[in-house]
């Protein structure tokens, strides 16, 4: 398999969402085929730039994901299933995206707040920046406030993202942003916010960087806050 043939095989396994060998796609038919693990190794061991990986076979499919979910052809398990997939393939070209000397886009603190449990499009987001070249640390969610800003501190991340999907935790966002003015470190961290009762108007009352409507948004706002 040539190099072009390779790489638009692993786009397109990654818009089906197959992460293994084993598993379905979006369309039928696929499973026992190569999906995006196999397929990136074999990219790896025919010695294909791992940019032009980073590049072709994974954020341009996911451009198209985010299409195929805006229009409602994709519901968010199969955009999730996408994101794994740039997970993993991630995982497997960190190692020689290092070797190549690419260096991080910065380290990227990500959490839910305290008292929400929800973490899907938490999960999304932090692939897609694991996979636009920020070193992402994932604290999980229903995270307090505390801890948040703790960790800001301790790895001394320029980013941090939130995400709340309760008009009653999203609240707990602009607690964290009083702190990390309290600790005098607000201005050294951009600090972005998302989820369903979230918004622009909000995001400007508790004085965050940005609202993001999606993972997408956010790789987007990066480029002009970084």
């Amino acid at each position: 398999m040539d190099e072009k043939e390779l790489l638009k095989k692993i786009s397109d396994n990654v818009i089906q969402g197959r992460v293994e060998a084993g598993d379905e796609g979006v369309e039928e038919g696929l499973e026992g085929q190569p999906a995006v693990t196999e397929l990136v190794t074999e990219a790896v061991k025919q010695g294909i730039d791992p940019k032009t990986i980073v590049l072709q076979g994974l954020t341009t499919p996911m451009e198209e994901v985010g299409k195929k979910f805006e229009q409602g052809d994709y519901l968010i398990p199969d955009m999730l299933a996408a994101a794994e997939c740039v997970g993993v393939a991630m995982d497997i070209l960190s190692p020689h995206l290092l070797k190549l000397g690419v260096e991080s886009k910065g380290k990227f603190i990500t959490a839910t707040v305290a008292g929400d449990v929800h973490d899907i499009g938490k999960n999304i987001v932090s692939i897609m920046l694991k996979g636009a070249g920020y070193e992402v640390i994932d604290i999980g969610n229903d995270v307090p406030t505390e801890r948040i800003v703790k960790a800001v501190k301790d790895h001394n991340a320029p980013f941090l993202g939130m995400s709340a999907l309760l008009t009653t935790t999203m609240r707990a966002m602009g607690d964290v942003i009083k702190k990390l003015e309290e600790e005098g470190i607000r201005s050294k961290v951009k600090v972005l916010i998302g989820g369903a009762p979230v918004s622009a108007d909000f995001a400007r009352q508790i004085k965050a960087d940005a609202y993001c409507k999606d993972a997408f948004q956010a790789i987007e706002i990066l480029k002009n806050v970084a």
